[in-house]
């Protein structure tokens, strides 16, 4: 008869070996059990590096290569899709349901939610309305758990999760949402995103920085207390460390210098056209995905990648195997940038043709990661008036358009995706139980943990596609 236990996992993105000195909560947790260096996937992305725990593969087997990527059936790039059959394997609570009927599970904002087969759920989800405003909101399973869930804490914070004003609040709302499900669930599965923050907006050695992780720190205790208080084991990990931001690297206004890239334009606005482009990049962080149409063109656009400043790899299908990428999501060529260097979306040339999306939190109709989506523009003076005066016509039910995001992305002080120099700066994993111990994990063993800390023997059986 298999053992029955319960678990709590706290994804604290962000979290390193030399931030967690300034989390005393987390680290008493640590003492009481033990902490290990965990080597993530590439790239150490969030939807990556989740599908990889969750799974226990490799990207070349979930699937999830990025955050986002290009859409080949559909002749589009998308990023932060919702869906959980874009992951590909068994999850670990179906692994888990297999060796204990009836095992339950509780998913409080990890990616791909939707449609996924744990018990309850809870995601970030706007409401879009016919007019085009925004509001903030969840989605939920069951639908009843939405009212209940609302009615305590108020509407989901979306504005609060994402953009020029993400805070704390966020946080501290998961973590009430994740308290209510915690009594009810084997395993319980809580993302906390607060550290991408300040870490990106001011660097990870800001005083900001050990602020930001001070503010978690108090706001996990609670529920933390409520999973001692019930003999649940705790686990705390994080995706990747955030390292220090210092130069941006213009891939696709490369590609469209040479010739490579097309745009189409509306209304004086310049879009990315993927279909005619011989040559684009999904950027991703510190990762960028280059979809190359033509085999013919392979070897002159990885020459010319190869000379791009702030470029360390260029990964043709058959290197990516080496990096576990070689999927068909992935692009013919993946990119990593170089120590302080990462890949913005940028593809026009003048700022006056950038598409109007650009300049606010739009991060479905982007086609790559965004993070000056985390600031007001320094450069407007009345940027902050402008975004008070949208603001104002939000509430009172007209539409606006929050253009305050800069085009210029030399205020991002904080990027992640690459492998890491040192272990000091990278991801970590925090433990309750010490009979499990180690030095080191592997993102592609947490899977095998997770289930040994609910009590399901190992090995636990295949995951398969």
């Amino acid at each position: 008869m298999t053992e029955s236990r319960r678990l709590l996992v706290v994804n604290a993105v962000g979290l390193t070996p030399r931030l967690l000195e300034h989390a005393p909560r987390l680290r008493a947790l640590a003492d009481r059990g033990w902490q290990a260096a965990l080597d993530t996937v590439l790239p150490a992305v969030t939807c990556t590096v989740q599908s990889t725990f969750l799974t226990g593969t490799a990207p070349a087997s979930h699937g999830a290569v990025a955050n986002g990527w290009y859409f080949r059936d559909l002749g589009e790039v998308y990023l932060w899709r919702q869906h959980n059959r874009l992951v590909r394997g068994e999850k670990v609570w179906e692994t888990a349901r297999r060796h204990r009927p009836g095992f339950r599970t509780a998913n409080v904002c990890w990616w791909y939610a939707m449609g996924a087969t744990t018990d309850w759920t809870v995601t970030p989800r706007p409401v879009y309305h016919a007019d085009g405003r925004k509001s903030p909101d969840c989605y939920t399973r069951p639908v009843s758990l939405h009212d209940e869930l609302t009615s305590e804490l108020g509407p989901f914070p979306l504005f609060h999760y994402w953009g020029p004003t993400a805070s704390i609040r966020s946080t501290e709302w998961i973590v009430a949402a994740t308290r209510k499900l915690l009594p009810k669930a084997d395993l319980t599965l809580c993302y906390v995103p607060h550290l991408d923050y300040d870490l990106q907006r001011f660097g990870p050695g800001s005083e900001q920085a050990r602020q930001a992780v001070r503010d978690l720190d108090a706001a996990l205790a609670p529920l933390l207390d409520d999973a001692e208080a019930a003999g649940t084991a705790v686990m705390v990990l994080s995706e990747y460390g955030i390292t220090p931001a210092e130069k941006p690297v213009h891939v696709n206004r490369l590609l469209r210098e040479a010739g490579l890239l097309e745009v189409y334009t509306q209304e004086g606005m310049e879009y990315l056209d993927p279909w005619a482009s011989r040559a684009f990049a999904v950027a991703d962080h510190q990762c960028a995905h280059v979809y190359v149409r033509d085999p013919a063109d392979l070897p002159g656009v990885t020459e010319l990648l190869r000379g791009l400043d702030g470029v360390e790899l260029v990964l043709d299908r058959a290197a990516q195997a080496g990096y576990g990428l070689d999927h068909e999501r992935s692009g013919e060529l993946v990119l990593f940038a170089e120590p302080g260097a990462w890949f913005t979306y940028y593809y026009w040339l003048r700022d006056g043709s950038a598409p109007d999306f650009a300049r606010g939190v739009d991060i479905h109709r982007k086609p790559g990661y965004d993070p000056a989506e985390l600031f007001l523009d320094p450069a407007d003076p009345l940027v902050k008036a402008r975004a008070a005066a949208n603001l104002v016509r939000k509430k009172v039910g007209l539409r606006y358009t929050m253009n305050v995001v800069p085009l210029d992305p030399g205020c991002v002080r904080g990027t992640h995706g690459r492998g890491h120099e040192s272990p000091a700066d990278g991801p970590l994993l925090l433990c309750t139980d010490p009979s499990l111990a180690r030095d080191r994990i592997a993102a592609t063993e947490v899977r095998d943990l997770m289930l040994g800390l609910v009590g399901v023997p190992a090995p636990a059986g295949p995951t398969p596609l």
